[in-house]
């Protein structure tokens, strides 16, 4: 049986008729040793039995003691017990169907009508008397009789007798549920071990693999398992592949740049004519390619080195001053200033080099992108109760970037229309190799748009413990 289909089917179908089917042997088994118990034979012979007790109830304790006698019986009994009169009244007020108070006005219409025709001969005059008499019992000269009600034999009187159906329902609840247990278990195991591969992909594991945690199971989810593996295996080759050949392409780039630069020169030395436009734009095309090529080989080395990267205990604050300090010079050759504030002795276990080229790019990004005479403010904050995470806030006083590409805007060669394009310089990379370095270090970072205007991005280090 190896669809899911049919292991679902099968087992619930299973668990019901175990469920039906214990419920029903136990409820037959309390009512046999119920039997046993009392020796009864036949439910005439019950009925006999109660009318002896309330007969000897109400001899020994009176009314009071019969009250409370047929008031237990109530209680304890499924089939309802009344006690009433000729007239069809309860002895306890109880309502008295129909039905029954017809049966007592029947039988005494009868026992009136055999003593007026004086039909029936003295054996069967004295029989009937004597039936009568057994199943009746005399309270105050009235005659009150025992009758069971089997019509209002209901749910509710049964729910409400445990030891009839409480003890039984319960022992087929809890088999049937721990078999629905291991049931939904059984197929949510796999779900959920799909479902933590699939967002560890997510994240760019893509070494996950389901199908061996799934030992010899052999249905649908087995199948889904195996394909999910395939398609990460083909994922990862790609990415490998694409990784290799960003990698390979910039090696081999740099080569060419470098005899166009050694030509550029040349060509240079042996120009006669004074006009120099035409060499001015071919190198500054070079510088931008060469620049394009160098950032194309950070995000290469970033993502295909993480686990070579060394950490060591660095000070935030003096790293974020620092370039602070260096980012105002070029800020204000463009009429701009970069401003810094924040708590002093924080620590970060992080590659010196790679957080200081992370955050110079966000900074510089910032710088590119915000108004002329107004600033770049940088902040670093610790937050959290437990003092463990530090937040750096990078706000530029720009045009911002439009809301549904605030979750794109870390991605490589991403650039937005209008203000933030080529003409600004941008290849969309910076933010992109920031990114990557932010989460080598077990960092966050984000971005928003400010309500008085310009871009913030917010990046969170989780702070060096003390020994």
């Amino acid at each position: 049986m190896n669809s899911l289909f049919w292991k679902i089917l099968i087992s619930f179908w299973l668990a019901l008729i175990l469920f039906v089917g214990l419920t029903l042997w136990s409820t037959s088994h309390y009512l046999q040793k119920v039997r046993t118990e009392t020796g009864q034979t036949h439910p005439r012979y019950q009925i006999s039995q109660y009318i002896q007790q309330a007969r000897e109830i109400y001899h020994s304790q009176g009314k009071e003691g019969l009250y409370e006698w047929i008031n237990e019986l109530d209680k304890r009994e499924v089939v309802p017990y009344l006690l009433v009169d000729q007239n069809g009244n309860d002895i306890v007020n109880r309502h008295v169907p129909l039905h029954i108070k017809q049966r007592i006005n029947r039988h005494y219409r009868r026992l009136q009508h055999e003593e007026q025709h004086d039909e029936q001969d003295g054996d069967d005059k004295k029989f009937n008397y004597e039936r009568h008499k057994a199943r009746s019992i005399i309270i105050d000269n009235n005659t009150y009789h025992l009758i069971p009600d089997f019509q209002n034999v209901t749910l509710t009187r049964v729910l409400h007798r445990p030891k009839v159906i409480a003890i039984p329902f319960f022992l087929a609840a809890l088999i049937s549920g721990i078999v629905c247990f291991l049931l939904a278990r059984y197929l949510t195991k796999p779900i959920s071990q799909l479902r933590a591969a699939t967002r560890k992909i997510a994240k760019g594991d893509l070494s996950q693999r389901v199908s061996p945690l799934l030992g010899n199971r052999k249905d649908e989810l087995r199948d889904l398992a195996c394909d999910f593996d395939v398609m990460a295996e083909q994922l990862n080759k790609m990415i490998i592949a694409h990784k290799q050949l960003l990698r390979d392409a910039s090696h081999e780039l740099r080569s060419p740049l470098a005899r166009l630069q050694v030509a550029l020169g040349l060509a240079r030395q042996k120009n006669t004519s004074g006009s120099t436009d035409e060499f001015d734009r071919i190198e500054l095309e070079i510088e931008r390619l060469n620049d394009l090529i160098g950032q194309l080989l950070s995000l290469a080395r970033l993502e295909n080195d993480a686990e070579k990267t060394k950490f060591t205990t660095i000070d935030l604050h003096a790293l974020l001053e620092k370039l602070c300090e260096d980012a105002r010079f070029e800020a204000s050759a463009n009429q701009r200033n970069v401003v810094f504030s924040g708590d002093t002795d924080v620590s970060v276990s992080a590659n010196p080099a790679l957080l200081h080229s992370a955050f110079e790019n966000i900074i510089r990004n910032a710088i590119r992108y915000t108004q002329v005479n107004s600033q770049v403010e940088v902040s670093l904050d610790v937050i959290d109760n437990n003092q463990d995470t530090a937040e750096i806030k990078v706000q530029d006083h720009g045009p911002g970037i439009p809301e549904d590409m605030l979750k794109h805007v870390f991605d490589p060669f991403v650039r937005v229309s209008e203000a933030r394009d080529r003409q600004s310089g941008g290849y969309g990379l910076g933010l992109a190799i920031a990114s990557r370095a932010i989460h080598l270090h077990g960092g966050h970072i984000s971005a928003r748009n400010e309500s008085d205007g310009g871009m913030s991005i917010i990046v969170s280090l989780p702070m060096a413990r003390n020994p």
